[in-house]
Parts: C-alpha cells; structure tokens; sequence
C-alpha cells in the first residue's frame, strides 16, 4: 500500500544517526526493491520468493502518538526496504506497534511490504473484529499473511482464516509459538492442517526446533518464519569482546549479528528471519546478512562448537 509522502523533519531524524554512528558508512541503494543479489526463500505453497531476511517490530515500533519517534521508524522502516528486506512481522500484541507501522508505511512509497500481523484473541466475533481493525491500522487492503498468536483459540481462528484464504481476504495463514512452547500441539496442527507458514523460535542457543519442527515443515511444504534470532539479546552477551572468527569473512559477515542470522537461514527449511532494532545502524547491519554466501553444513557445525 502506498500514500503520499508529507514533509516531516527528516533533519532530526538525520541527526539522531549521525550521532549513532550510521552516516558515515550507510549506502543505501537505489529504489526499494529488493536487488538481484538478495538471497532469498521460496514459500512452498506458491512458489513465491521472500527476502530471507524480514523484521519484527516487537517493543521497537511501540512508540504511541510520539511524532519524532514516529519518523524515525518511518526512515528505518525505508531503510529496511532499501537493503532489500521485505516482510515485516507485528501483533495486536506490540501495543501502537501496528498504528506506527500503518503511520510509516503510508509515508513510503512504493514499498515491497509483504505484511504479516497475527490474530490474538477469542471468539469467532472478536477475532474478526480484531483483524480487521488490524488491517484499518496497516492501511493495507488485506494481508499478506494472517498468523493466529500463540495458538490463542486457534480452532476458531482456523476456520475463519481458511475461509478467508478461500474468498481471497488474506494470501497466507499460519500459526506462531515463540520461547518453545507447545511443541507439541504445534506440531500436530502442523500434521492435520493446510498452513502456508509456521512462526518459532530458533538461533543459535534455543535448537529444539531442529528435532521435529523444521524437519516436518520441510516435509510438508510449510514456510517458517524465525523469531527471537537473538535469543533475547544473549548471544551477544555470549561473544562479547570477542574478535569474529577468521571463518566469519568467508562468508561475508563483518558483525556477530550477521554471524547469528547466517547460522538461521542456512538452515534448508528457514524461509525467513525476523529480527527487532529500534536503530538504524543495526538495522544495515541485519541486512548485511541477506547477502553473500551463507555457511554449508561443515561450517555450521563450527560455528556452533565454537560459540
């Protein structure tokens, strides 16, 4: 969805990353489309191709009615289309976070938004309600894809969304757990039901999720979307003041940030990670990993042993 670009003072927001560190390295390239050079993931259930790596907006976008703080996540959220990434992740959850997302998208334009919001709440009534009072906030004529948070009703939930598949409401419908909760209903759903995409928890700490989870989306042609890639922010409290490994320039990273989201979207059935920043700088940084090569199974396994 796109909208008319007002004026709003680009220069505060110019200052706020000078003083982060970010102008003297950002290049942004032209356009907003993603380059040719972007890796990106097929969802299987269309063939459709996704920058592999995406957005949460988790705490960061949840400023409220903050104009200065609204702008700057208008200018990350440019930035983030700039260097190729396209899918960004919210909730009814993240407090404004989807008012501030619909105040930044409609100042874009041209954006290769692919929208991806979830349904939290029970009852067939309040759930439609809910969503479409998410889509008012977005601005979007429908979304991307509709996930139903956490598994919150998720029967009831079901039923709407493969309705709404059908008369073409939304394009995708998945399911989400985050922190490894409900494994095992997760995966039963996932056994009896027609999703496109399962959202959950997976980086370098938290690997539960190689056991049945990935395994069984691959089998059953099911796009997963990462979330917590940081697991909180412990991995790099786990590398702090450490060197990157001399393995790291081989495969294109110049941060620990681009180390840990390597390590998630090699793995063969990850469409998608979904990093959160508030800030511009790692913002780039977090794109920088959605290009060059990524690590094959023998490095992979280094990079964990050496973690």
């Amino acid at each position: 969805m796109t909208g008319t670009r007002p004026h709003y003072p680009r220069r505060r927001f110019l200052r706020w990353m000078a003083g982060a560190g970010v102008l003297p390295f950002m290049k942004l390239p032209a356009g907003a489309a993603p380059a040719d050079d972007v890796i990106t993931r097929e969802i299987p259930s269309s063939g459709e191709r996704l920058s592999a790596i995406g957005m949460g907006t988790w705490q960061t976008f949840d400023v409220g009615d903050d104009t200065a703080l609204r702008d700057e996540r208008t200018e990350l959220l440019r930035i983030f289309f700039e260097q190729g990434g396209q899918l960004v992740d919210s909730s009814p959850m993240y407090g404004s976070s989807e008012e501030v997302l619909g105040y930044a998208v409609q100042r874009i334009d041209s954006s290769p938004l692919f929208s991806a919001t979830k349904v939290w709440t029970r009852g067939r009534r309040a759930g439609i309600e809910q969503m479409e009072h998410s889509r008012e906030l977005w601005g979007v004529e429908r979304f991307d894809l509709m996930q139903i948070h956490n598994l919150v009703d998720w029967q009831t939930h079901l039923d709407t969304l493969l309705a709404w598949r059908e008369e073409g409401k939304v394009r995708y419908l998945g399911i989400t757990t985050s922190h490894g909760r409900s494994h095992d209903a997760f995966e039963r759903i996932m056994r009896e039901h027609p999703l496109d995409f399962v959202q959950i928890t997976y980086n370098m700490m938290d690997r539960v999720a190689e056991q049945r989870l990935l395994p069984l989306a691959r089998e059953r042609g099911i796009a997963v979307l990462i979330n917590r890639p940081f697991r909180g922010g412990d991995l790099f409290r786990r590398v702090q003041g450490r060197p990157l490994p001399g393995w790291a320039a081989d495969i294109g990273c110049e941060y620990w940030s681009q180390v840990f989201l390597k390590f998630i979207i090699s793995h063969p059935a990850v469409t998608c990670a979904i990093p959160a920043t508030s800030r511009a700088d790692r913002m780039i940084q977090n794109m920088g990993a959605v290009r060059g090569p990524l690590p094959d199974e023998a490095l992979r396994e280094r990079m964990l042993a050496e973690l």
